[in-house]
């Protein structure tokens, strides 16, 4: 069934006469006649009877104006949504965040609710390489995780933070001091780190593997916070990112970076090419905006 057909007839009924629902619609009152004609044959049933007065709708008719009028309705509402969700008024994007990485976007998703409240924003907390695997298969517009991220089709990844790796140790494991200290020295001792799932603990043992370095792994925790505790305890030390040292209670403890290597905690913003929507390049804005780094060219 035509639409536009369907449009002439609801407005011709609603006016009640030829002439004015031409004249409404910018168009003639024979062209009206020949589409009303077109879409009385097309149902193979009268939808109007015709006299010299008025025009009177058959009972077919009454269903045709009735749900002609709901269908019309519903194709205006959906016109309206297409324009707000190319216009970022509303839509919806789906991003995954590791644990361990959630807390420096978090400017960024408050700017996004700010600028696009009509957007709904999913966020799915998953470990690095569960995210990397979700958005390389689609089932997320974009997400976060440690570089180095293994290449994808259709996936772009961009650098958008660096951080320095901390040794946190109670006295008598960590010496006092304003110095880096050598991965090798802190390796010596017994380590509390986080769980293999994580891709700071992967980035560590890449790392002693490396530079050929036998670690003292003591306990490992699937929390930041608990390996900190048990460094305080005097378990061992721990090794985690600038950021999370910069939040803790260093009361007791001793932190310092490490050296020899300098191990930074680089953090990539990965999305997926092939699900390109006007809600995934405003949140990549606003991502460039404030958190920098050398970008490709951003979905249309």
């Amino acid at each position: 069934m035509d639409i536009r057909s369907l449009r002439y007839f609801t407005e011709t009924v609603r006016l009640g006469s030829f002439t004015e629902a031409g004249r409404a619609l910018g168009v003639s009152q024979s062209t009206i006649s020949k589409m009303l004609r077109q879409l009385e044959d097309e149902l193979g049933e009268p939808l109007l009877l015709r006299d010299a007065r008025q025009l009177t709708l058959t009972d077919v008719g009454h269903v045709v104006y009735e749900r002609g009028r709901e269908i019309l309705l519903a194709m205006q509402r959906l016109e309206d949504e297409v324009r707000e969700t190319q216009s970022v008024a509303r839509g919806a994007l789906a991003l995954g965040m590791p644990p361990m990485i959630n807390m420096l976007f978090t400017e960024a998703l408050k700017e996004f609710r700010e600028t696009h409240p009509r957007i709904v924003l999913r966020l799915d907390e998953h470990t690095g390489q569960e995210v990397e695997r979700r958005v390389a298969a689609g089932e997320l517009a974009a997400g976060m995780s440690v570089l180095p991220i293994d290449p994808q089709p259709d996936v772009e990844v961009v650098q958008v933070a660096s951080h320095r790796v901390w040794a946190i140790g109670a006295s008598g494991l960590l010496e006092r001091s304003n110095d880096a200290v050598a991965l090798r020295t802190v390796a010596r001792m017994p380590l509390v780190l986080l769980n293999d799932d994580f891709a700071l603990t992967r980035l560590l043992r890449r790392t002693f593997a490396r530079y050929d370095i036998e670690a003292d792994i003591a306990a490992q925790s699937g929390q930041w916070d608990w390996t900190v505790a048990m460094a305080r305890a005097g378990m061992g030390v721990a090794l985690l990112p600038e950021p999370f040292v910069q939040r803790i209670q260093a009361d007791g403890l001793i932190l310092r970076p490490v050296t020899q290597p300098d191990i930074q905690w680089q953090i990539g913003l990965l999305w997926n090419a092939r699900r390109s929507s006007h809600a995934l390049r405003a949140w990549l804005e606003i991502c460039r905006k404030r958190l920098g780094g050398t970008w490709p060219p951003l979905p249309e």
